[in-house]
């Protein structure tokens, strides 16, 4: 049924169903006016002005001011005076059924993330959405505190810096539904305390001009003077001037250098935004300055901090590599990569409080939730990934491919646009780090990272709202309709760049002329190409894709066209929102031809201003939103005869067909809004953290703080285990020899006199001394702790000489036992334990004789001696109880820690299997400051530890041990800038 008019002018009196309130039953951001503003302040905005800026989240729009227009019509819009919206009307919903009290009651009795991905999807979609309760009564077990905090890489404004005046602030083009979404967050419609958090983008000197010649009368009210003049009036509200003394010489600031930007100039930006109508924002300042309270930044090279994120991440996410070069550019760009999302992180913990939730979204931010999770490793994160993720074989092609993934892994959730991309994040996660990963998520150092699909929507009200409640819209239909009169209007709309797939498009609409020339003169594609906000695409010096996508459209139009016809109209322009949605809704067919593409908002909006005219949409299937619309027409944009084919059928498609397809296409869009998104998102994310301890997960080793402590501790304590650790487990295991690299970094390590460097293995004494007893300065413990050798020392001393030894014949007849039973099994006898190796047995064989082999070691020898049955890495390990590797590091703490006359301030202890968990354990008894220990436990495992830290593999040890001499591969080239306020000039060790 249809809304009843309430003054003869309601845009929604011949809408679908689907959208009325009482059916759609999540909370939906009110509509944006035609004017341009957030419904929310709708009362505010119809009085004076208001204090803070308006950002308008359909940012991808031309300014009012823009003349350049696809059509010659009147370019005049709706009186402002006319604001009503469709949400400002009923907003009663019906009950939908009865919904769990709380999360734990849906997922009861989930045996494992995919069964509760299982329960989840059972929920009818139509009820209520948990997130419009209070999460912090939903939720009692989490201690939420209701805060937000959404982190993206840029706030919704584009500013220009006027000094000792207020900022101007302009909408910023692009992520619009991204935009709706914080707005919809910071509105009271939800029950959260949202803070965005962004970057200010590239900030501008504004120009001296404040107006342009023809500007409007200033009103009586505003018309203040100085000094004897009166101002003249702004660009917009938001960009007004402070009065200034018109006699005072403007101060100058010089670009040579940069842009100089005060505190005090930081602070008043600041104090705008916090006034912000689209919800309260923080800016980061990107700056090379480490101190936030310098009185003044210099701002170079802005763009810098783009680069590596769009270069290098935006391209290859997109399945296009670079030419291969030696790397340079692409070091410094990484590095102010990590610096970029170290600054994001420390401005996030500035306003966070234990309790708040941080989602943290795209590309640009992917190392973020990794950072955030080392220094608080309790902090609830999710992060949403909104471009394409790539599959296992391009992932690989990343240089920097374990920091990326191991970042976004430290979020509780990470969410994608489509199924695929979620699989193929799983996939390089198992492929390339080699977690454990299933469709419901991946399994990485003692927590679960939930992963699943959440389609954005768009915020259709809005868009209908302006489709169908602007006079300026009607005039522009009118305006085209008769400029193409007689003919079927095919519309594209992309962003210049080359995944959009326009030559494609065009490649395609050539065919469909040659092969149908019944149409030649009675149809005309209409393509608008606004340019792209990618630096990648739009530092494309040789024009290469605009000069194809113009000589495409000249043979177009040379071989089809006349005088009186051009089968192409190409508009390489923002067009103006007027203009936009009017051709939206004149559009017989929508033509979406992307090769690679997250989520695409055309496609959306054309099929909310096609309520009336039922236009059928083609959609490429290589776009994000294919998945979701499933009744679009689906093409392959490399088969240009099939996309040809396609524009045909569209054309030809009986009004019956068009209605049952457009029909479905709008029921989509108008409930999967970006409301709804938002809302399932963090419903979902909140069902996550109840569901799974997220307590018990292992962050990242935070080696900015490793080298920190390192440098500044006077007496250093280093810990080792050897297999596993500094080198790799391999199935010979006297074939696990160490590299020559390693033992230059361990020799390195140990030549300094302020470090005490241990390697505390199970291996025995002779291979110790075959391979690393050669290093005076080294420490040696074997077989566990049994038996040491000090530093320049040749002599090794037995701790268990006195031992009884005659458990070890039970043992063995255990161990033969399954050695005859297992294949490629076979028994290390050392001085003190017994080792039953099975690493060359099959996987799944082996594991299982060695659980049958402890249950029946436990139940026989361990009960008669006082021996310890230990599970390693493919092996099993008797050993005296009193033997492990945690009296030796007590030992070595007592020898060298307070009891000494210069106490230890840095202590590393490195270790990957269940025996180094007694170092550990004994590094958290010891009578030492905590910010002095770094515990740090070794591989992919996903173990539960009692580590503080993690690394993933062996070559990561050695990389961090290089680090703190001195000699960083080119991945802690962040890390360094980091600790020494400055990018490193000169490339250092393996490189």
């Amino acid at each position: 049924m249809a809304l009843p008019p309430d003054d003869g002018h309601d845009i929604f009196s011949e809408a679908h169903p689907a959208l009325h309130p009482s059916i759609t039953s999540i909370p939906v951001t009110p509509g944006v006016t035609p004017a341009g503003r957030s419904s929310y302040f709708q009362s505010a905005l119809s009085t004076a002005n208001t204090e803070g800026p308006h950002w308008n989240a359909n940012s991808y729009f031309a300014p009012d001011g823009d003349t350049s227009t696809a059509s010659q019509g009147d370019t005049s819009t709706a009186s402002q005076g006319d604001t009503s919206t469709a949400s400002q009307g009923d907003t009663s919903t019906t009950s939908q059924g009865d919904v769990p009290d709380s999360p734990s009651k849906l997922a009861a009795g989930a045996r494992s993330g995919a069964d509760l991905l299982r329960r989840l999807s059972l929920v009818d979609g139509n009820q209520p959405e948990i997130t419009d309760r209070d999460p912090r009564v939903v939720h009692p077990g989490l201690n939420l505190t209701g805060g937000l905090i959404s982190a993206t890489f840029c706030i919704p404004h584009a500013v220009e810096f006027r000094g000792g005046a207020d900022w101007s602030l302009k909408s910023r083009r692009g992520t619009s539904a991204l935009f709706d979404s914080f707005s919809h967050l910071s509105s009271p419609k939800t029950p959260w305390s949202h803070t965005l958090v962004g970057w200010t983008g590239e900030i501008e000197q504004a120009s001296d001009v404040l107006s342009p010649p023809a500007s409007p009368p200033i009103p009586e009210s505003n018309s203040k003077a100085v000094g004897g003049k009166p101002l003249p009036a702004p660009l917009n509200k938001a960009s007004a001037p402070v009065p200034v003394d018109g006699s005072a010489r403007p101060q100058v600031y010089s670009h040579g250098e940069g842009l100089r930007i005060t505190k005090a100039d930081r602070q008043r930006l600041e104090r705008q935004l916090l006034r912000d109508d689209g919800g309260k924002i923080v800016p980061v300042w990107l700056t090379d300055e480490q101190d936030d309270d310098v009185e003044a930044i210099c701002l170079k090279d802005q763009s810098r901090w783009r680069r590596y994120a769009e270069h290098e991440l935006y391209t290859l996410f997109h399945y296009k590599q670079h030419e291969p070069t030696d790397g340079r550019a692409e070091r410094k760009w990484w590095t102010d990569y990590y610096r970029m999302n170290q600054m994001f992180a420390d401005r996030i913990l500035q306003i966070y409080k234990p309790g708040d939730i941080v989602w943290i979204h795209d590309y640009h931010l992917l190392l973020l939730p990794g950072l955030l999770r080392q220094r608080i490793p309790n902090m609830y994160i999710g992060f949403y990934l909104h471009i394409p993720f790539p599959s296992s074989e391009f992932m690989r092609c990343l240089s920097r491919r374990k920091e990326i993934l191991t970042g976004v892994l430290g979020a509780n959730m990470v969410g994608f646009q489509s199924y695929s991309y979620s699989r193929h994040f799983s996939s390089c996660c198992t492929r390339i780090l080699g977690f454990d990963s299933s469709s419901a998520g991946v399994d990485a150092y003692g927590a679960h990272v939930a992963v699943d699909v959440f389609p954005i929507g768009i915020d259709a009200t809005a868009a209908a709202q302006i489709a169908y409640g602007d006079q300026g819209v009607e005039k522009k239909i009118k305006g085209i309709r008769e400029l193409y009169a007689g003919k079927k209007i095919i519309v594209g709309r992309d962003r210049l760049d080359t995944v959009r797939g326009v030559a494609q498009k065009l490649m395609a609409f050539e065919i469909f002329l040659e092969r149908y020339p019944e149409w030649v003169g009675k149809v005309v594609l209409i393509q608008v190409t606004s340019p792209t906000s990618v630096q990648e695409e739009s530092e494309d010096t040789g024009n290469k894709i605009s000069n194809k996508i113009s000589e495409l459209i000249s043979k177009i139009n040379g071989l089809y066209g006349s005088l009186s016809y051009s089968p192409v109209q190409h508009y390489p322009q923002y067009l103006s929102r007027d203009e936009y949605f009017a051709l939206l809704r004149v559009a017989d067919v929508g033509l979406i031809t992307s090769v690679r593409d997250g989520m695409n908002t055309t496609s959306l909006e054309y099929i909310i201003c096609q309520r009336d005219n039922h236009g059928p949409l083609i959609l490429s299937e290589f776009s994000g939103t294919a998945g979701s619309l499933s009744s679009a027409m689906h093409i392959n944009p490399w088969d240009l005869g099939g996309v040809a084919h396609a524009i045909n059928i569209a054309l030809c498609m009986p009004s019956g067909l068009k209605q049952t397809q457009h029909k479905k296409l709008y029921k989509h869009v108008t409930t999967k809004t970006v409301q709804a998104w938002s809302n399932t998102y963090l419903k979902r994310l909140l069902i996550n953290l109840s569901s799974f301890n997220q307590s018990i997960a292992t962050p990242a080793l935070d080696k900015a703080k490793l080298l920190s402590q390192y440098r500044r501790g006077r007496k250093r304590l280093f810990m080792f285990d050897y297999d596993g650790t500094l080198t790799p487990i391999v199935k010979d295991p006297q074939a696990a020899i160490p590299s020559d690299r390693v033992i230059r970094t361990i020799k390195t390590l140990a030549s300094d006199p302020r470090n005490v460097v241990w390697i505390i293995s199970g291996r025995d004494q002779a291979f110790l001394d075959e391979w690393m007893g050669h290093i005076s300065e080294l420490g040696l413990s074997a077989e566990h702790g049994s038996f040491i050798r000090n530093p320049k020392s040749d002599e090794w001393e037995n701790l268990t000489e006195k031992t009884d030894m005659s458990w070890q014949k039970d043992v063995m007849e255990v161990f033969q036992h399954y050695t005859e039973r297992t294949q490629g099994s076979f028994i290390e006898r050392k001085r003190i334990a017994l080792t039953w190796h099975y690493r060359r047995a099959d996987p799944e064989y082996g594991a299982f004789q060695a659980r049958e082999c402890k249950m029946h070691l436990e139940n026989t020898v361990a009960k008669k001696w006082d021996v310890e049955v230990m599970t390693g890495k493919a092996n099993l390990e008797v050993r005296p109880t009193f033997v492990n590797k945690g009296e030796i590091a007590k030992r070595l703490v007592e020898e060298h820690g307070h009891n000494a006359e210069e106490p230890i301030e840095f202590i590393l202890c490195l270790g990957d299997d269940f025996t180094d968990e007694d170092m550990f354990r004994a590094l958290l008894n010891a009578k030492l400051p905590q910010d002095y220990i770094f515990s740090v436990t070794v591989g992919a495992s996903s173990k539960q530890t009692l580590a503080s830290w993690h690394l993933l593999e062996p070559s990561d040890v050695i990389s961090t041990i290089a680090l703190l001499n001195g000699a960083a591969d080119a991945g802690d080239f962040g890390t360094l800038a980091i600790v020494d306020g400055k990018a490193p000039e000169t490339s250092v060790q393996g490189l």
